[in-house]
């Protein structure tokens, strides 16, 4: 999902590195408890999401993330001679507003990491910016596969196009396939009406679901195009009721997909809708009362069955935020904390010393992508495109009106 929107939430982003990190990096590494850092080198990360708006949701739970990371970090102290702050900016899910966010955060020479965006749209717009700045930049959330391997992924052509840019989110190529595969083989549908929102996670989502779905001999009963802001479905109902179809698979996020699912069973279409991990949030079943039976599928495992999640749950509880941390709040943790390593190693490097400048910002750069560490979602490391070499999902269904675990697994493509 996601554009240039440069949210600079450095100290967030901190903060999540040290609670990914489990067992030691909870420990207190100085002895008069952690806090007292005073005259150290202030590290800013900064956070783009969108913080207002409808994706707010999602957004709140990756800054306050980034924000518990920043704090756990300083308290244990886990870069001497450093103390971490977050820089967040709002890019309310739109890429004119990334971009701005993204030159802002370059800017600012305290900032030497930035986790985000949500969106892979809003990722697109700011990737050059960092880019050319040397500014590491790790997305919790964009699944476009394009950002990481190049416009001509599919056809095996896979080029990096930027170096500084990670994610510990794994890709459309897997998500979409994942999905497909567990509609027509575990769901046993195979007759699909299949819709998109014409954004670039959306549109992408769509397309590698239908070129796994119809490998796999399933049928499409239609394909329509809606825009991220409608809210009246009818006409697209009207055209689902007749085509026959067993199921709908929408490319897109829960602020439409939820209206959208909520029309068709009002209307007795009492079909499942599915959607990828932009629908797989709280609030989907919020705007969609009658979402019983209806499917996500989201990257990696639920934290809540990690024993490696334990601590950061417990954390994100103590710390009051009254914000859930929705689906990418582990990863954002992880994301954050993986700035923090790369400080840490380019501070060692370096004598010690936080290195400063462009050559600062390329030393955390090339640092965060040899970053391997036990974090909050499992192991976190980046292979040579910077993905995530965690290429696990999960299924999730709506159930007594919360999201509970369907299937989990590793895509076999």
């Amino acid at each position: 999902m996601r554009h240039r929107s440069a949210v600079v939430v450095s100290i967030a982003v901190i903060g999540a590195l040290s609670l990914s990190a489990c067992g030691s990096r909870g420990e207190k590494k100085n002895a008069d408890g952690g806090g007292s850092n005073s005259g150290s080198t202030t590290v800013v990360i900064g956070v783009d999401a969108p913080l207002t708006g409808d994706l707010s949701a999602l957004g709140l739970g990756i800054r306050n993330s980034v924000d518990l990371a920043v704090k756990k970090a300083n308290e244990t102290n886990e870069v001497p001679g450093v103390k971490f702050e977050i820089k967040a900016l709002d890019d309310t899910g739109k890429p004119a507003p990334g971009q701005q966010n993204a030159t802002q955060l370059v800017g600012d020479p305290k900032v030497l990491g930035v986790v985000g965006p949500l969106n892979s749209s809003v990722a697109q717009s700011m990737q050059q910016i960092f880019d050319d700045a040397s500014l590491v930049q790790v997305s919790p959330a964009n699944t476009g596969v394009a950002l990481s391997q190049g416009e001509k992924w599919a056809s095996g052509e896979k080029k990096r196009p930027f170096t500084s840019y990670f994610r510990t989110a794994t890709t459309d190529a897997v998500q979409g396939p994942f999905a497909a595969q567990f509609l027509y083989t575990d769901a046993k549908k195979t007759k699909v009406f299949l819709i998109d929102d014409q954004k670039t996670y959306g549109a992408g989502l769509a397309g590698t679901f239908k070129g796994e779905f119809t490998k796999l001999g399933g049928t499409l009963a239609g394909e329509e195009h809606v825009n991220p802001d409608d809210r009246d479905f009818s006409a697209i109902v009207t055209k689902v009721r007749s085509s026959g179809a067993e199921a709908v698979y929408y490319g897109g996020e829960y602020p439409a997909a939820g209206p959208l699912s909520l029309q068709l069973k009002e209307a007795g279409v009492n079909i499942p809708l599915m959607g990828g991990d932009g629908i797989q949030s709280g609030d989907f079943i919020k705007l969609n009362p009658k979402s019983q039976g209806d499917y996500a599928t989201a990257v990696g495992l639920p934290v809540e069955t990690l024993d490696t999640a334990k601590k950061y749950i417990a954390d994100y509880k103590t710390a009051g935020y009254k914000d859930a941390y929705e689906t990418y709040g582990g990863y954002s943790y992880d994301s954050a904390w993986a700035i923090i390593e790369g400080v840490k190693n380019a501070v060692k490097d370096n004598s010690g010393k936080v290195p400063s400048g462009p050559a600062g910002r390329k030393a955390v750069r090339d640092a965060v992508q040899k970053v391997t560490f036990d974090g909050v979602t499992g192991k976190v490391s980046f292979d040579e495109f910077g993905d995530t070499t965690n290429k696990q999902l999960t299924v999730y269904t709506v159930k007594d009106g919360k999201w509970a675990v369907e299937k989990s697994g590793t895509f076999k493509g």
